[in-house]
């Protein structure tokens, strides 16, 4: 296409942008519009998708048929076959007659199934059939109906994952992914922003009769450096807010409001911190404060310290060099983040320090005094915390509750349950 085709196109659906990414979609869409070919269009929620497969069908063979957009995520899950194949009076409750599903109605036409990852997997099954063959079957029935459909699915999810875990038929999607549309992230199209942020603005403006708003250099570049999760439909709300709320702030006989960056910044959502993973669980996990988990974990670290220097007491030999970030709790996280270590929950701290008498019977007397001490400390708390109700001690140090009355024996504890 040329240029001025290209922007014919974009001005009959309202699609504004310069963007390489973007004019390849749409160049792509209007290629493969006169064929039959079925077509799988990705990309993130909010980049506009939904423009595609009616660009699609508007240029094809079939723009005389009727052209149906369809949900996959927002029909529930025990309809999606009546919706999509239709049903016979009586089939179900509530099937108070026959109905003709979308492959009926649209014969002769487009479906266009957005959100397509969300489908069932044994509707999935269904659809690979109309595909492959034209044919489907009613819910409640056993006659065989034929369609004549071209099927445009759309997702913002990885199918090539959703397949290996288990989530989506391979087969569908290679039966779907005949030609591959993507639209480009909001982000990745820097240059478009303000455009389209302008073009917003202006429209709420007209339809509502309030001034216009301008933004100055240092707006213009905040606006196109922040990231955009939400894509084109968070912009939209982003860009008519700000027509909507200083627009009333023009005074009288003037025309546009200049908006800086730190008024603009007053709308922009702060997005949500990165946040690392830690090697042990949040405040609640297990029922242990942050303090007492770098308590617990440092005792354990002692231990094996103690460990090392009593094994080369007795063989001899150099003591063992131990790694700085290995004796200090608060940096294990770190440690763990970079690949040196497999994370440790709390729960898996607590295992070591309490272990079956067995293994500690097996380990030198200071070392087993060490861990004794270090368990009755770890179930004198687990039981404060639990009012001395044992079955949920023993929940929290991840334990059996045999295994906790052995221990509670052995150290000679009190654990009568609190009154509250």
């Amino acid at each position: 296409m040329d240029t001025q085709e290209l922007q014919r196109l974009k001005n009959k659906f309202d699609i504004i942008g310069n963007d390489a990414a973007l004019n390849r979609a749409l160049e792509t869409a209007m290629a493969i519009a006169p064929t039959d070919l079925t077509v799988l269009i990705t990309g993130e929620s909010g980049v506009g998708k939904e423009n595609i497969p009616k660009i699609i069908h508007q240029n094809s063979r079939r723009k005389n048929g009727k052209y149906f957009a369809v949900n996959c995520g927002a029909i529930p899950e025990g309809t999606v076959d009546s919706e999509l194949f239709g049903h016979e009076k009586g089939s179900f409750t509530g099937a108070i007659e026959t109905r003709k599903g979308y492959f009926q109605e649209a014969d002769g036409g487009t479906l266009f199934l957005d959100e397509i990852g969300e489908l069932p997997l044994a509707s999935q099954a269904k659809l690979l059939r109309v595909l492959q063959s034209g044919e489907f079957i009613k819910v409640g029935s056993s006659k065989v109906e034929k369609t004549d459909v071209r099927v445009i699915a759309a997702t913002n999810v990885n199918l090539l994952h959703a397949v290996s875990q288990g989530k989506f038929r391979e087969d569908l999607y290679y039966r779907l992914c005949a030609i591959q549309i993507t639209m480009p992230a909001l982000r990745d199209r820097k240059e478009d922003i303000y455009l389209l942020f302008r073009k917003f603005t202006s429209d709420f403006s007209e339809k509502y009769n309030m001034g216009k708003v301008n933004l100055t250099s240092d707006a213009i570049r905040l606006l196109t450096g922040y990231r955009w999760p939400g894509n084109i439909r968070q912009l939209k709300n982003v860009a008519e807010t700000v027509a909507a709320l200083e627009g009333e702030k023009l005074s009288p006989g003037a025309e546009r409001r200049m908006v800086d960056s730190l008024t603009l910044e007053q709308y922009l959502p702060k997005e949500a911190p990165v946040t690392l993973p830690v090697a042990a669980g949040g405040h609640d996990a297990g029922g242990l404060s942050a303090s007492d988990r770098e308590m617990f974990i440092k005792a354990i670290l002692d231990i094996k310290q103690e460990v090392e220097d009593l094994k080369n007491t007795v063989y001899g030999g150099e003591s063992p060099v131990l790694h700085p970030h290995r004796l200090a709790g608060p940096e294990m996280p770190e440690a763990d983040w970079q690949g040196q270590g497999a994370p440790v929950s709390s729960g898996e701290v607590r295992s070591v320090a309490l272990d079956d008498d067995a293994e500690e019977q097996s380990q030198p007397l200071d070392e087993s005094l060490s861990i004794n001490n270090a368990s009755k400390e770890l179930i004198i708390k687990a039981l404060e915390r639990s009012g001395g109700n044992r079955k949920l001690a023993a929940a929290e140090l991840g334990i059996s509750e045999r295994t906790l009355y052995r221990k509670i024996e052995k150290f000679g504890l009190d654990t009568k349950p609190t009154k509250k």
